[in-house]
């Protein structure tokens, strides 16, 4: 089943299997192998691996580099079960700090830092909210209206998407809230979602729908050149640039459960660690193929698989 798999990654792209992996990364994942969702670094080639979180009987999610790689912020329902915080860690774990205290029942999600490191840019899930805050914790601030927002390299803009008439789309605006624009016009139910921009903020990728599957697709910054990545027949999400842009990290799954409260509620109550893994290719799209040493051990949860900075 194994030789399938890959060998099946690499047909369905049209290129040859058994490509190798990116060497010298890290990746920070959501996984499952304490029995908790906890954040772990891991090494997507040798699948050497260190829990960031070791945080027993909490959903620790949604994991992001600091720009110089020593620090790590995630959401974490550790102080209420039914309330996401934002958390400050290094990679031992000695010096987490809270950082949000928003009200209970709030969901905080995709935590990005600015490029200078002085600010954590967030969204909050349940008022469709953007914040940023200092890594310290202090100076939180409400920024805009929107879901999924992601920060430009250049800390002056944000990508986040925006429900329209037909479902979902992309937008920039600035990191006030102004100048929005719609830079895909193409909306729908299951994509356009989860924008993240490319290291030289030239691109931006996101899913879109295809059909009844969620695809990865690229365009340039002011949405023109859109381009279809991905061709599984999946539901593709979550993806995350490589540092020097070469690559591209995502999600796959074989259905939408986040469209049913029910689905949603069994796939991440049973805790299955095979229906979300991490896939890697290159940024034109080639080469798509399963992180092995992840295909066994990634949390349900939407989390990029996000690369250390070099």
């Amino acid at each position: 089943m194994r030789l399938f798999w890959i060998v099946w990654c690499g047909v369905i792209n049209g290129l040859p299997a058994f490509a190798q992996l990116p060497t010298g990364h890290t990746l920070l994942i959501t996984s499952l192998r304490t029995g908790d969702t906890e954040v772990f670094a891991v090494d997507p080639v040798t699948g050497d691996s260190r829990n960031i979180t070791r945080s027993p009987a909490s959903e620790d999610r949604y994991p992001a580099w600091s720009p110089d790689g020593n620090k790590i912020v995630f959401t974490s329902n550790r102080a209420e079960t039914d309330t996401y915080q934002l958390y400050l860690t290094d990679e031992t774990n000695a010096t987490t700090k809270q950082l949000t205290h928003l009200p209970k029942g709030s969901v905080v999600y995709w935590p990005s830092f600015t490029a200078d490191g002085k600010y954590i840019i967030f969204n909050e899930g349940t008022t469709s909210s953007v914040y940023r805050v200092r890594p310290d914790g202090t100076e939180l601030e409400y920024m805009a209206s929107g879901r999924d927002a992601n920060i430009s390299p250049d800390g002056k803009q944000l990508v986040y998407t925006q429900q329209g008439t037909r479902g979902w789309g992309v937008w920039t605006m600035t990191i006030y809230g102004e100048k929005r624009k719609q830079i895909i016009p193409n909306e729908s139910e299951v994509g356009g979602i989860a924008p993240v921009w490319s290291p030289d903020g030239k691109q931006i990728a996101f899913s879109g729908q295809v059909g009844e599957a969620a695809e990865i697709f690229v365009c340039d910054a002011d949405g023109s050149r859109l381009r279809q990545l991905t061709s599984l027949g999946l539901i593709s999400s979550s993806p995350a640039f490589s540092p020097d842009g070469k690559f591209i990290s995502f999600r796959v799954t074989t259905e939408a459960y986040w469209r049913d409260a029910t689905k949603r509620h069994q796939a991440y109550e049973s805790k299955q660690a095979d229906k979300r893994p991490v896939y890697i290719m290159e940024a034109d799209g080639s080469n798509a193929r399963v992180v092995e040493c992840l295909r066994y051990q990634c949390a349900m949860d939407g989390s990029r698989a996000e690369w250390r900075p070099r």
